[in-house]
């Protein structure tokens, strides 16, 4: 389990809003993505890095908690941190704050599994080792 945790910033767009301004539930796993991507980003690795060199990352298992409302251009700020390391799975989670009274809005987790994306079916595959090193530091 790494102890490292990244912080990535960002502000509820109107398209994520219901009529009351109110942040539509789906728009937090976007949030979380957004976060986890911009994480593996900073730490040397992007998404499309991965997928360049064959490796693939879909989620498998999510679960999100709805702790309080985001509101249209309330500026949020998401904690991710690697949780587990399988031999063919990461798991992430995620704590997302808003800004201006550091409110918790919601936790949640992803677990994502390894695939070849050169294998004609896109089986479960071993993590690389590049990739193992980089999740798991901290």
């Amino acid at each position: 389990m790494s102890e490292s945790v990244y912080e990535h910033w960002l502000r509820v767009r109107y398209a994520e809003t219901d009529q009351m301004g109110v942040a539509h539930h789906a728009s937090y796993l976007v949030y979380f993505e957004e976060a986890r991507t911009r994480m593996m980003e900073a730490w040397g690795c992007s998404y499309a890095d991965c997928e360049k060199a064959g490796v693939g990352l879909p989620v498998r298992r999510l679960e999100v908690r709805y702790r309080s409302s985001a509101f249209y251009d309330d500026e949020l700020r998401v904690l991710t941190r690697v949780r587990d390391l399988r031999a063919a799975s990461v798991t992430f989670d995620y704590e997302l704050r808003r800004a201006s009274d550091d409110v918790l809005v919601a936790t949640g987790w992803t677990e994502l599994a390894c695939v070849d994306l050169h294998a004609a079916e896109r089986k479960v595959t071993p993590l690389p080792d590049s990739l193992r090193e980089l999740l798991g530091r901290g």
